[in-house]
């Protein structure tokens, strides 16, 4: 059987089991396996290979030194993989223009465990691409372990996951990771206190969110703008969120000038049965768009937040 580990890339794109990847683009592709289920024929993943699907890398952070900005690299990250970070950017996604995806279901997803407070995987060149991955926190107060520093990247359909403790936030970004796409997220927190947020946003002009599941005690907020505002700023499709946390707060905006739409197509768990719905999304230079759900007791069913609607004002 002849194996092809696609040297030209994807140009007229590829599926992978039925499912259309989204990122396919026409420069080298890169293999990064450090499991034990190899390829046929294949052999176990080392720095010292080729990076071809025979003879896969075993690190990520490598494999990124191997690409070329803004060629289109493309590196594929095979299921079962698994890497420990313990130190500021241990993986440090520096290549603009290379997307990283993640192949693999569940718990076979790649994934990034930080076992330091301090550990991050950062993304700080532009055009980026990380898809499918899990991100799971191996101690307690795991400070911020993505952090977005470069315009016009995406993370989609990946996961945060406490596994000890509590992380304090899940994604940090800052000002320059202007355009920045967090599609289809999910952050699976702890129940216990220790989270300030689950994305924290520092400045960045036309941010876009949407949420599969955001679940945790966030003691600020799911999602907290701070430091420096941002415009702009697009949330929307939040399939699940609940907060465990008496502030009771999706989105807030510490810095009270950040600028942005709220919906259509939100829902909102809170934790206490109080005057709390309109409170839910705090920031008063956003406009929400319905429907926005807000429910904050069992037995009930979520009622739309009860922002000041729109006049049609005479002049």
């Amino acid at each position: 059987m002849t194996i092809s580990n696609f040297p030209n890339g994807f140009p007229n794109g590829v599926t992978v089991a039925g499912v259309p990847l989204q990122q396919t683009n026409p420069g080298k592709v890169f293999w990064v396996n450090n499991s034990s289920a190899i390829a046929p024929g294949g052999k176990g993943g080392s720095d010292n290979n080729k990076g071809t699907y025979q003879q896969p890398f075993s690190t990520l952070d490598y494999a990124i030194g191997k690409c070329t900005a803004s060629r289109g690299d493309v590196i594929m990250v095979m299921p079962g993989h698994s890497e420990t970070l313990s130190s500021a950017s241990a993986i440090d996604l520096d290549v603009a223009g290379v997307a990283v995806i993640g192949l693999g279901v569940g718990s076979l997803r790649p994934t990034f465990d930080f076992d330091n407070t301090a550990a991050t995987f950062t993304i700080d060149a532009a055009n980026c691409v990380v898809q499918n991955c899990l991100f799971t926190g191996g101690v307690d107060a795991v400070v911020s372990p993505i952090v977005v520093s470069a315009a016009d990247c995406v993370i989609e359909n990946c996961e945060v996951r406490d596994v000890t403790g509590q992380m304090t936030d899940g994604i940090l970004t800052t000002a320059a990771a202007t355009r920045l796409k967090i599609l289809r997220h999910k952050h699976d927190g702890a129940s216990a206190a220790g989270t300030n947020a689950a994305i924290a946003i520092v400045g960045g002009d036309g941010i876009e969110i949407t949420i599969d599941r955001m679940d945790g005690n966030f003691a600020v907020g799911g999602i907290d703008i701070r430091t420096t505002a941002t415009t702009d700023l697009f949330v929307h499709d939040v399939k699940y969120f609940r907060t465990r946390n008496s502030a009771d707060i999706f989105i807030v905006d510490t810095i009270t000038a950040s600028t942005g739409q709220i919906g259509p197509d939100v829902f909102l768990r809170l934790a206490d049965d109080a005057a709390n719905v309109t409170e839910s999304v705090t920031g008063a230079t956003f406009v929400v768009q319905d429907p926005v759900y807000v429910v904050n007791a069992a037995n009930e069913k979520g009622m739309l937040i009860n922002w000041t609607a729109t006049t049609d004002a005479i002049v």
